[in-house]
This record gives C-alpha cells, sequence and structure tokens, in this order.
C-alpha cells in the first residue's frame, strides 16, 4: 500500500466481559449472545458494502470492539472468507484483531491465526499492577508480558497499547515502564495519554473530584519522554499516539488518517466511501440489540448515508492526516476540493503562514504537515486552523 490510502474493512464486536471505567466505545456487557445470529448478521451487512464496492482491492482487514477476541474463530475465518471472495486482495493482506491479555484470550490466538488472523492487537494498558487495577483492567502485568509472548509466537505481527498521564505517575516511574515495555515489542507500539471521556465511570469520578490527572506541565514531560525514549529504541511516532519500526506501521488505520475509503460492519460502524463520484459518510446504529433485528429484516443496520461536500473533505482529511508525521498530501487535498477556492476557503493562507512561523506547521509546495511540537498541541492547532 505504501504511500497510497488502501481499501479498508473494518467489523466491530460490541461485546465485553467486562466495561472499563475510562472506555467510551461502543462496547455491552451481556450474559449471553446467540453466536450463530450474530455471524449471519455480519456476514449480511458484509454482503450489503460490497455489492457496492466492487472492483476494489482490498488492503487491511480491522476486527475492533469492544473485544473480538471473544468472537468465535469461526466466525472470524467466514468474515474474512468472505471477504476475500467479494474483492481481490492485497497481497500483502493485513488482517489484524484487537485482543485482551488474559489466559482465556490467548488460548485463541492459534485459533485465530488459523482462521486468517495475521496481526494482533493486544489491550495492555500497563505493566503495573496497581495501575491495571485503577483501570479496570481484568489481567496483571504478568498475563500481560505471557501474552505478549504468546502472541509474538503466533501472529506475523504484533501491537500492543499502553496509556500513560495516569493520576500520580512520574516521569522517572514511566521512564522504567517504557524500558519495561520495550524489551517486549515486536515493531509496533500505540502509546496513549489519559483523557477523561464524557459518559464513562472515570468522568463521574473526575466530576467528584476523586480521580485527578496529572498538570499540564507533568502531561507534557511524559509525552516528551515518550517521544524521545521510542524515537531512540528504533520506534519513531508516525502518528500521534502510534510508533512503529520502519515497515510496521499499521495499514488499517494509515488508510483513516490519509482519508481512504473503507466498510464499517456491525453495530457503531463508521465507513467512508466513494460511489460515483460522491463522498459518503456510512453509520450503523450502536445498539446491538436494535442493529440485529434490523440487519435481519433488511440486510443492513444502517442509518442514513450522508454526502460529503467539498469543503468537508478537506476539513475531514486535514483532521485526520495531521495527525500523521508525513501530513496530508496537497495534490490530495485539491482533488478532494475540487477548485483551488474551495480548497483555499477552507484552509485560509494567513492562519497557516501563522501556525508556520510559529513552528508548529510544514508547508511545502507538496505536503502540509504538523511538526513534533505542532503534533504535541494538535487538538488546539486544528481548532484555530478549521475553525
Amino acid at each position: 500500500m505504501a504511500g497510497g490510502a488502501g481499501f479498508g474493512l473494518y467489523v466491530h464486536w460490541p461485546f465485553c466481559l467486562s466495561k472499563c471505567p475510562y472506555c467510551d466505545f461502543n462496547s455491552h456487557v451481556r450474559e449471553q449472545v446467540d453466536r450463530a445470529a450474530w455471524q449471519t448478521a455480519l456476514l449480511d451487512e458484509l454482503d450489503h458494502f460490497a455489492a457496492e464496492t466492487t472492483g476494489r482491492t482490498l488492503t487491511s482487514i480491522f476486527f475492533g470492539g469492544g473485544t473480538p477476541s471473544l468472537m468465535p474463530p469461526e466466525t472470524v475465518g467466514a468474515l474474512i472468507d468472505r471477504a476475500r471472495r467479494h474483492w481481490a486482495v492485497d497481497d500483502d493482506l493485513e488482517v489484524t484483531l484487537e485482543a485482551n491479555p488474559t489466559s482465556i484470550e490467548a488460548g485463541r490466538f492459534a485459533a485465530l491465526r488459523a482462521a486468517g488472523v495475521n496481526r494482533v492487537s493486544l489491550g495492555v494498558q500497563a505493566l503495573d499492577d496497581g495501575a491495571l487495577r485503577f483501570l479496570g483492567r481484568g489481567h496483571d502485568a504478568a498475563s500481560a508480558r505471557a501474552a505478549v509472548a504468546s502472541a509474538r509466537r503466533v501472529f506475523d505481527r504484533v501491537s500492543f497499547d499502553l496509556i500513560y498521564a495516569r493520576p500520580g505517575q512520574t516521569v522517572a516511574g514511566w521512564q522504567a515502564e517504557l524500558d519495561d515495555a520495550l524489551t517486549m515489542v515486536d515493531g509496533h507500539l500505540s502509546v496513549y495519554q489519559l483523557t477523561i471521556e464524557p459518559g464513562t465511570a472515570f468522568a463521574a469520578r473526575h466530576a467528584r473530584g476523586d480521580l485527578v490527572l496529572p498538570d499540564e506541565e507533568v502531561q507534557a514531560a511524559l509525552y516528551e519522554t515518550t517521544q524521545d525514549r521510542l524515537d531512540a529504541a528504533g520506534l519513531p511516532a508516525y502518528e500521534v499516539s502510534n510508533h512503529a519500526r520502519p515497515d510496521q506501521a499499521s495499514r488499517h488505520n494509515l488508510t483513516y488518517w490519509r482519508y481512504g475509503d473503507y466498510v464499517g460492519v456491525g453495530p457503531g460502524a463508521h465507513g467512508r466511501l466513494t460511489l460515483d463520484g460522491d463522498r459518503l459518510a456510512t453509520r450503523t446504529h450502536r445498539a446491538p440489540e436494535v442493529w440485529l433485528s434490523r440487519v435481519q429484516a433488511r440486510g443492513n443496520g444502517e442509518h442514513p448515508r450522508v454526502s460529503i461536500d467539498p469543503p468537508t473533505r478537506v476539513r475531514e482529511a486535514m483532521l485526520m492526516g495531521l495527525r500523521l508525521a508525513e501530513g496530508v498530501s496537497r495534490q490530495r487535498l485539491l482533488a478532494l476540493a475540487g477548485d483551488q477556492a474551495v480548497l483555499d476557503s477552507v484552509l485560509a493562507g494567513a492562519r497557516l503562514a501563522h501556525l508556520v512561523a510559529a513552528g508548529y506547521l510544514v508547508v511545502t509546495d507538496r505536503r502540509i504537515a504538523a511538526t513534533a511540537a505542532g503534533r504535541q498541541r494538535l487538538n488546539a492547532i486544528l481548532s484555530y486552523l478549521l475553525p
């Protein structure tokens, strides 16, 4: 997919064993799931989208959630096989599945690999038992290390996630945790700053004053320590929160960040499709049971689609692309705008010039990219650039 946006398939499995207190994803706890009904429904919705996108070459599949490693491996395999029948497939098709590092899920690795998964992303989140309890995780640090080691024996590529800027966390403590993580890293590491998301258990605790995040100065020091340590270890940031060795970036996520087309299947899944020259935003119903009943009734759980006008296309491409170290292609922006005047109306020259002068953006005749300092302040920069 080198340099291109690719064409991806996202499959959402909404079920978890428990709800993490920081999580605002579309995830739900259910005592029982009719696995046969869910497999049929996911395949039906996949068929629905595939009928409109014939002739594409699929470059990636991503199983997210929820906890997709709780999916029956035969369901995973059936979806991969169906996708391969619908579309031409890239010679180096990336098939990623998210998993938690519990012994139950690690025990499924071989079956998931046999089903066609070749990349796994593990929700390690911390390598400190106290931090894992605080984050509501169902594993300890020893289980995380064992799961990463097991995954590396089974899958071609392995990534895992960490969360920093936790209450009371120090730069020295985070440095030690990063050093520990680096002994386990394969080729990719995702490192996210803890944020308080509305509607989560952490949001309620934060509002009461029971949960206090590190102050801005400490958060900045933690971020800079992350960048310095991982860069020195040969894992530079190719995106705000994602670090990889050469050729180990997540190809599926690059499709999002490069504003490519992708199909979203399952409850609450979003997609972006270019059909007959129109760019469309798709999304499905979030509630699992409502989604399931709609698919059973009509073959898909879609809400009405939204046509994305040229100015909004440019804004979306900038919002996604400035997260990447490579930035955004100006030629791509012009193609999305359809007209230089439209592009100029969205990207005001004076605002661009101001951010360049401040050292937050680099603008050439080919690309617009955020500097390292700019990516650290990306939300503020985007609010200023795209008001």
